[in-house]
C-alpha cells in the first residue's frame, strides 16, 4: 500500500467498540450485554438464565466458539453485537484441549502460556473480523478475582482482575478498546471504638457501577475519554461514547 498526504484522516473516527467487562459473581454483566444493539451470545457457560435475548448453543469446544463466529461472518444476519460470555469458561475449554494435545514437556517453562495465547489470538482475531468487517459490537465478558499486585512504586497490594491467566488476560486488555470492572458502590464508614482509634468498615449503597479507569483497586481502561465511573447500564454507557465523539 502506497501512502502519501492525501491519505491522511484528520477527526475522530468511532468505530463499533470491543469491550471486555469482568466482575463479580451476580452483578448484572450479562444483563447489560443484552440490552447492546440486536445482540446474539456466544456461550461457554449456562449463565443467561431467564434473559431474553438470542444465543448460540452452549459452546462446549474452541471449534463450537469459532464455527459461531464464522457463521455470523459468513452468513446473513440482522444482529449488531456479539457476546461471548464468558472469557474464563472459554479459557478453561482451551486449557483442557491443549492439555489433552500436549504432553507436560510441551508445556513446561512457559510454554503452555504461549500456546494458550495462541488459540486466544485466533478467537480475537475472529472478533476483530466481526467488528471491522461487519460493524458489530463485540463483548466479552469475564469473571474476577482478588490477587496480588507487585508493583515496581511502592508496597503490594490486593486488586480485583479479571479471572484469566496472566498472559492472556493482558492480551484482552491490549485487544478490546474498553476494558471495564462493574461493582457496588463502596463506602467507607468510620467508627470510633475509644481510645482516640477509629475502624474503617466498607459498606455498599447496592448501587452498581461500571468502572472505566485503572485505580489500585481495580484494572480498567478506555480509548473514549469516558467518565471513571457509569452506571451499569448499557444505555448509560452508550451515551457516554457518543459524548466523547462529539
Amino acid at each position: 500500500m502506497a501512502f502519501n498526504l492525501d491519505s491522511i484522516r484528520k477527526g475522530k473516527t468511532i468505530h463499533a467498540p470491543r469491550i471486555f467487562m469482568y466482575s463479580t459473581h451476580g452483578i448484572g454483566k450479562s444483563t447489560f450485554a443484552a440490552n447492546a444493539p440486536d445482540p446474539i451470545f456466544i456461550c461457554t457457560e449456562d449463565g443467561l438464565g431467564s434473559i431474553d435475548t438470542s444465543s448460540f448453543p452452549l459452546a462446549k469446544t474452541s471449534g463450537d466458539v469459532m464455527e459461531a463466529i464464522r457463521t455470523l461472518y459468513t452468513e446473513p444476519h440482522d444482529y449488531k453485537s456479539v457476546v461471548l460470555d464468558s472469557a474464563d469458561w472459554l479459557e478453561s475449554i482451551l486449557q483442557t484441549e491443549i492439555e489433552a494435545k500436549h504432553d507436560a514437556k510441551e508445556l513446561a517453562y512457559g510454554k503452555g502460556a504461549l500456546i494458550l495465547a495462541d488459540k486466544w489470538h485466533e478467537v480475537l482475531n475472529g472478533f476483530n473480523a466481526l467488528r471491522n468487517d461487519k460493524n458489530m459490537v463485540v463483548i466479552i465478558i469475564g469473571h474476577c478475582e482478588i490477587k496480588r499486585f507487585d508493583s515496581p512504586e511502592v508496597e503490594p497490594y490486593d486488586r480485583y482482575q479479571p479471572k484469566l491467566q496472566s498472559r492472556a488476560s493482558a492480551l484482552l486488555q491490549e485487544w478490546a478498546d474498553a476494558v471495564l470492572f462493574a461493582n457496588y458502590r463502596t463506602l467507607v464508614k468510620k467508627d470510633e471504638v475509644g481510645f482516640n482509634k477509629q475502624v474503617n468498615r466498607g459498606i455498599t449503597t447496592g448501587e452498581r457501577l461500571l468502572y472505566t479507569q485503572e485505580t489500585p483497586a481495580y484494572l480498567a481502561k478506555n480509548r473514549y475519554n469516558l467518565p471513571a465511573s457509569l452506571p451499569l447500564d448499557w444505555n448509560a454507557f452508550a451515551n457516554a461514547l457518543a459524548a466523547s465523539a462529539a
